[in-house]
Order: C-alpha cells, then structure tokens, then sequence
C-alpha cells in the first residue's frame, strides 16, 4: 500500500474535478478524499496499490472538461492503519 497527497492547480475549481476524480479513483480501488482548497487548488490524499497510485497521478494532468490542469505535485505520506474505506468529497 502506498499513500500520496497531491496539489492540483490551474482551473479545477468550479469545473466539477472533485466529481471527476472521485469517478477516477473508485475504479482503481483508491480510498482517500478530495477537496478544494481557498487559493483555487485542489488537495487530495489517495491510499492505495502503488500502480494504480500512479495512474491516478498521471490522470490528474487531464481533468474534466473545461479544467486546465498547469500543476500536479504530489508527495508520499506514512500510509495509516486508519485509512478510509472509500474515496469521498470533503467540504
């Protein structure tokens, strides 16, 4: 299992990349959370098997429609035995 937290910016507020990722990680077993935050990035913290870790990195890039993704940057966390069940929205 491996733990990462990504920063995403560029347009990904407004334009439903919260949704859009939530629908992305769930097919790759991914639980974690994902929310805005108030300088108009997106944070996200995802738990899971390192390639699908990887795919969810490399999907981040592309968004929805109508996001203009022009920073990923993603860090490893200590993966917790408290890890969440499923991959949500946070407000």
């Amino acid at each position: 299992m491996k733990t990462c937290r990504c920063i995403v910016h560029g347009r990904v507020q407004g334009v439903g990349y919260r949704f859009w990722t939530v629908r992305t990680a769930l097919p790759l077993k991914l639980t974690g959370w994902v929310r805005n935050l108030p300088d108009g990035s997106v944070e996200l913290t995802a738990t899971g098997a390192p390639d699908a870790i990887g795919k969810l990195q490399e999907h981040l890039w592309q968004g929805p429609a109508y996001s203009e993704v022009t920073a990923v940057s993603c860090t490893d966390l200590p993966t917790s035995d408290e890890a969440s069940t499923d991959f949500s929205i946070r407000y």
